[in-house]
């Protein structure tokens, strides 16, 4: 029997709680087939714990598993099942903290103006774990994101629900049309390996040294721009006006986890835009109480609880409130407003919820309105106008026939935005920001004032070879059209075309179709298959690779957490990811309440199963293929009986689903004609579930309308954890019999 493993991440929030449930059934059935599967801690807590090892006890202390996991991702033995983690915002970061030292863990406090050394380490360590700090580490590999047949085919026969739209329809998306990411950007292509430095050339003569020892290697792509925060706030003024003039709702979208450094400042500005009077008024004040708009309306309301002046800064708040446009809200009902905390509405997510209700939010009266939906960098939001114009001429899409638009994304080695993170600047002052090789040339340089956002990017040339490959694999595979959406007037994109076009004559392209689109070209085109039912295979870059596989996936299915997500790692071996929906805080509110969880672990399953599949390839393992192939056609069956979680406590939830899932699963091994020795295995617990089908429903209902507690929140206790997920007696030892 060969001995494979598979590595299966405990992450956070409602994919951690699934865990609970759902890996005794898969490390029961993997066993079958010599297939182990270990688990690697992930989550934000786990993570924090590995940054102090030296103020912890033995039993606290855990090893670094996201940097092992980074260096496994790079060898051909990975086979990496990798579910949502929180990209933690600032606020998330100070409540695990929190936690953590209640549970008895000496963390030192996450501070937000470091003054001493010791300050200043722990800073450092906790901005390690801050933002998307887990997706670059493990993603060797570029991305192949598509919705599975059975996924699909059930989408088209059971329809989720779409908003209607109207020609009438006064919902837009606002960018900016000069001085912003795209129209600064420079880009050139390097010619020799080495380190670069990063410098800000003052006007008063002063040079700093921003970033010293950036390695860059031959054949990669860099580029570097600004966001002038001048033209930004002129920007953001007139957007506030605008809709207030036009009476629709004013929303901003950014992505505060992943852009983890600019984002979080872009959002300072549009909440200082909307209350231009309250920080004219009471901005030093705030600033001397360490209070700052980058981290939301809801931190600054908190934290004047304490100060002098708090009724009248309150009072000037809601004023402000009450005199500019109606603010699109998270909560209505709790008063929960788009500008309270800067990763409450992520831009990949919040967009299609607001193409798929009509082009509308909800307002301040708890009603839903039309929206104009500010995006401040032109690079990308021309995208969403697309769709929205596309939606006011031609209606909402019908999910029963429309076509799919599968994504094969660029994002190896840390390409582009979303790898700049450490080279992501606010600028002290007015100058010129340089980028020099080791001979002291000038690479790129770009002016600057004293607050604006200065980024660089990388984009390796290996990644880009390997994109264009899985394009062409793609394309030739299901004889869709594959369209690269590239931007000629972007610099970056421009040198991307080039090698695009430099790489496709190494591939057999015979017959296939392969376009190069700007992005809004892209988009019209690939609408208008769609509403004909057709597929068109979108070939991105790393930011739109995000966007689109929560876009269309939104549209076509419901959701992006039913998506196959593949990461072909370069040095062969496989990261799948189960969905794209993020980790569902809501749902863990809902499980501590009243004992029901309606985290849908589809994607969970849809991984799974490729990942059996990828063992099978590379160890010669007939049984995991059986597994993978048994497991397909569960999943199928799965979603045929409608066995997903339910959002009302009373009724089926996550783990009912499991356990309907090891029913088909074990019917499915059971009648296989493949391996006797293995359908014999499966013969008796296949008989066990179903004839105690009604006793393991009646246990898994039984718990559910009361409150539970799992000993926390970002770091769980682990007896109570399992107790809760694991309520059925009769389920647990059928499982046990299988060894």
């Amino acid at each position: 029997m060969t001995d494979s493993t598979i590595i299966y991440t405990q992450t956070d929030e409602a994919p951690l709680l699934a865990t609970y449930s759902l890996l005794p059934v898969i490390r029961a059935y993997a066993a079958t087939a010599g297939v182990t599967v270990e688990t690697r801690d992930i989550s934000l807590a786990g993570r924090i714990i590995a940054q102090f090892p030296e103020r912890l006890t033995d039993e606290q202390r855990i090893d670094d598993a996201l940097a092992e996991l980074g260096r496994l991702a790079q060898t051909p033995d990975a086979n990496i099942i990798k579910l949502p983690n929180i990209s933690a915002s600032v606020p998330q970061l100070k409540a695990a903290i929190a936690e953590l030292r209640e549970q008895g863990y000496d963390l030192p406090e996450y501070r937000d103006e470091p003054r001493t050394d010791e300050e200043k380490d722990a800073r450092a360590r906790y901005d390690k774990v801050k933002g998307s700090a887990v997706n670059p580490v493990l993603r060797e590999g570029n991305s192949d994101r598509r919705a599975p047949a059975s996924v699909k085919s059930y989408a088209r026969k059971h329809p989720h629900r779409m908003g209607a739209w109207t020609p009438e329809s006064r919902t837009n998306v606002a960018h900016m049309t000069a001085d912003d990411f795209r129209s600064s950007e420079v880009s050139t292509v390097v010619e020799q390996a080495g380190d670069l430095r990063i410098e800000l050339l003052g006007d008063d003569g002063s040079t700093t040294v921003l970033r010293d020892g950036v390695p860059v290697v031959e054949g990669e792509v860099i580029d570097a721009t600004a966001m002038h925060v001048a033209a930004l706030r002129e920007f953001l003024s007139a957007q506030v006006q605008r809709a207030k003039d036009e009476g629709v709702l004013f929303s901003v979208h950014l992505k505060a986890t992943m852009m983890k450094v600019s984002d979080p400042i872009i959002f300072g500005h549009v909440v200082r835009a909307f209350l231009p009077d309250v920080f004219a008024e009471y901005g030093a004040v705030l600033a001397e109480a360490g209070l700052s708009p980058n981290d939301g309306l809801g931190g600054i309301l908190k934290g004047i609880e304490s100060l002098p002046q708090a009724a009248e800064i309150k009072a000037a708040i809601d004023r402000g409130l009450e005199q500019g446009p109606a603010l699109a809200m998270v909560d209505s009902d709790r008063g929960i407003t788009n500008l309270h905390v800067p990763s409450d509405v992520i831009v990949d997510a919040s967009m299609p919820a607001m193409i798929r209700t009509s082009g509308h939010m909800w307002g301040p009266d708890g009603e839903e309105a039309d929206t104009l939906a500010v995006i401040p960098d032109s690079s990308y939001a021309g995208i969403y106008q697309a769709v929205i114009d596309d939606c006011r001429a031609h209606g909402a899409y019908d999910p029963t026939t429309m076509g799919s638009v599968p994504n094969v994304g660029l994002m190896a080695q840390k390409a582009e935005e979303y790898g700049s993170h450490d080279k992501t600047f606010e600028i002290p002052t007015t100058g010129t920001v340089r980028v020099v090789d080791a001979s002291g040339s000038t690479l790129l340089e770009t002016p600057v004032a004293q607050g604006d956002i200065w980024r660089m990017c990388q984009t390796k040339d290996v990644p880009v070879r390997d994109w264009v490959k899985l394009a062409v694999t793609r394309a030739r595979a299901t004889g869709a059209p594959a369209v690269f959406w590239l931007d000629a007037e972007r610099p970056h994109d421009a040198n991307l075309i080039a090698k695009v076009r430099a790489y496709l004559p190494e591939h057999d392209t015979d017959g296939l179709t392969i376009e190069i689109m700007s992005p809004t070209e892209a988009m019209a085109y690939s609408l208008e298959r769609i509403r004909k039912g057709e597929d068109t295979i979108s070939v991105t870059g790393n930011v739109l690779r995000d966007y689109l596989t929560d876009l269309f996936p939104i549209l076509e299915l419901g959701t992006s957490a039913k998506m196959l997500s593949v990461v072909p790692l370069i040095n062969g071996g496989g990261l799948f990811e189960t969905g794209a929906g993020g980790s569902a805080p809501k749902h863990v509110q809902q499980l501590v309440k009243e004992n029901h969880l309606r985290w849908d672990s589809l994607g969970e399953f849809l991984a799974l199963a490729v990942s059996f599949e990828h063992l099978a390839q590379k160890d010669g393992n007939a049984r995991a293929q059986i597994l993978a192939d048994t497991l397909d056609r569960a999943t199928g069956r799965f979603l045929e009986e409608n066995k997903s979680p339910s959002r009302q406590a009373g009724e089926i939830d996550n783990r009912g689903s499991h356990f309907y899932l090891a029913l088909y699963w074990a019917q499915e091994l059971a009648s296989q004609a493949d391996d006797a020795e293995l359908a014999a295995a499966f013969a008796d617990l296949a008989k066990n579930l179903e004839a105690n089908e009604q006793a393991i429903n009646d246990e898994l209902l039984g718990v559910q309308g009361s409150p539970v507690d799992i000993g926390g929140y970002y770091r769980p206790d682990v007896d109570a954890t399992t107790t809760v997920m694991r309520p059925s007696a009769t389920l647990n030892e059928a499982l046990a019999t299988l060894g």
